[in-house]
């Protein structure tokens, strides 16, 4: 049998990267798929289709994930095209500019905080009624390993991403045992988005690890298929950090 049948998966950002690639995993496994995407309307219904092809149902909703009416619109729906959540991916996400703190303009701190970590709480926040808890909900936040080891340049999103694992260990806490929470934090993943917006002599750089190469998307998926699976109920509270040893935690 596979491992999500007749379970709802909600992945934010689902339309490319990492999202999408977690999406397809699910749907393998017999999950139906509600996944946000912010703009890219031809992409997000590719996907649907893509996901269809699984025989599962699949919605994509467009939502900004750090605008509280988006979410409350995205979560009536879920409501009544669903009625329920079994897992919830927080994934939707922006890196934000390369610019220092003291020239960085507070427009793009509130930018990719508000993004990747106030979206996360909104998203939290408006799902939770609709988890159920039989069998036990999931909750995994999409984090990353600058969280940990920091990056020049990037404050903002460290500084958010940093947020986001405090926030899964003290939501840990208030929802266990009926919903666990855990983290994935991502080392340098290969996504469309690196490819194609990144120097050549940028993504070279990011290969400086241990393993010599950038992540694939499948590996991030196959974490996140594990915390939402009966495989993963004994995850509470946990960062997880496939980053092919750019740190070890």
């Amino acid at each position: 049998m596979k491992k999500l049948k007749k379970r709802v998966a909600v992945i934010t950002g689902g339309s490319r990267g990492i999202g999408k690639g977690i999406c397809m995993a699910f749907a393998k496994e017999g999950a139906d798929i509600v996944f946000s995407y912010y703009s890219n309307e031809k992409a997000a219904q590719d996907t649907v289709k893509e996901l269809e092809s699984f025989g599962v149902r699949a919605l994509a909703i467009k939502a900004d994930v750090s605008n509280e009416e988006d979410v409350i619109n995205m979560k009536n729906t879920i409501e009544k095209e669903f009625g329920k959540i079994n897992i919830l991916v927080n994934n939707a996400g922006t890196i934000g500019l390369e610019v220092s703190l003291s020239e960085m303009e507070t427009a793009e701190w509130d930018k990719v905080v508000n993004t990747d970590l106030r979206g996360v709480f909104l998203t939290t926040k408006y799902c939770i009624p609709l988890i159920e808890k039989n069998p036990v909900g999931k909750i995994i936040n999409i984090s990353s390993e600058l969280s940990v080891k920091g990056r020049a340049n990037f404050c903002h999103y460290a500084a958010a991403k940093g947020g986001i694992n405090s926030l899964t260990r003290s939501l840990a806490l208030e929802l266990a045992p009926d919903i666990l929470v855990n983290t994935i934090a991502p080392g340098p993943i290969e996504t469309d988005m690196i490819l194609a917006d990144m120097e050549a002599e940028w993504i070279e750089k990011e290969k400086d690890i241990p393993l010599k190469r950038l992540g694939k998307v499948e590996e991030i998926s196959a974490t996140a298929l594990l915390l939402a699976s009966d495989e993963g109920n004994f995850f509470c509270g946990q960062f997880i950090s496939p980053n092919g040893g750019a740190v070890f935690i």
